[in-house]
């Protein structure tokens, strides 16, 4: 089993200052990487932000993840690229393909999904040839098809499984099981509700926190911390998880947790 770690992810809410105190606090608190979303209109680029906050606290960054359907391979591959040089090997790069309909809500042209995963897959074929021999940016893929996911068991060094909120345990549980890679690759989950409370950027607005509890979907964690270590053991012993992803407003909650399995 591979070891915990621990992501944030952490739109910038604040003004600039306050925003880069928060990263240097979820370094103080034994998280291993601050994460930007995607989102324009709503977020500086992914790119300036993650080399910001690089500088201001001793954590790795990372994006969760590049939306393909708004992006170009060479251009995307480069800022990745760069971000490992600017950050000192600290940068992964998060990539999937987009949520259905984010490219035409930016006055894009639609983009199909076999388009989108072809995006992907270019993007890391490029990122590899400009990292060249003496480097190489961890790579995390989000996916849910099997198209998807045959490509990350080619490709990716990390893999996080997209949930909808109708997705049960059993479901993800089978679906995380049937992703053979047949190579050790590291699994993740995104966990954007903790409670009845939801992550800005991580859980739609319209998430239904009781349908999560009913379900018993991985998409969700008690508020409890000591309730949340007993869990986070049980999806690393049952399904292999180990790598997790929360919103930054449960950054203080789960702290106790994360000191308590970070590394172990």
């Amino acid at each position: 089993m591979r070891p915990f770690r621990f992501g944030v992810v952490a739109p910038i809410l604040t003004d600039l200052a306050s925003w880069q105190d928060s990263a240097r606090r979820i370094a103080d608190l034994g998280y291993s990487t601050l994460l930007m979303p995607d989102v324009p209109g709503f977020q500086p680029a992914p790119g300036p932000a993650l080399a910001i906050a690089a500088a201001a606290a001793d954590l790795r960054v990372g994006s969760w993840v590049y939306a393909a359907a708004l992006r170009q391979p060479w251009s995307t591959a480069r800022e990745a690229h760069s971000l490992t040089m600017l950050t000192g090997g600290r940068f992964e790069m998060g990539i999937g393909l987009g949520r259905p309909g984010i490219e035409t809500e930016q006055g894009l042209p639609k983009v199909s999904g076999a388009e989108r995963l072809r995006r992907v897959q270019e993007t890391i074929s490029v990122l590899r040839e400009l990292d060249g021999p003496e480097q190489r940016t961890p790579v995390v893929m989000a996916v849910r098809g099997p198209r998807s996911r045959e490509l990350a068991a080619e490709v990716a060094d990390t893999v996080t499984f997209v949930l909808d909120a109708g997705d049960d345990r059993v479901l993800i549980e089978r679906s995380v099981r049937e992703f053979a890679a047949g190579r050790d690759i590291e699994l993740a989950q995104h966990v954007g509700v903790v409670g009845d409370a939801r992550a800005a950027f991580m859980a739609a607005p319209g998430t239904d926190t009781a349908a999560l509890r009913a379900a018993d979907s991985l998409f969700r964690l008690p508020d409890d911390p000591s309730a949340v270590v007993d869990e986070l053991q049980r999806r690393r012993e049952e399904i292999g998880l180990s790598y997790y992803v929360f919103g930054a407003a449960f950054a203080e909650l789960l702290a106790p947790a994360v000191g308590q399995l970070a590394g172990r």
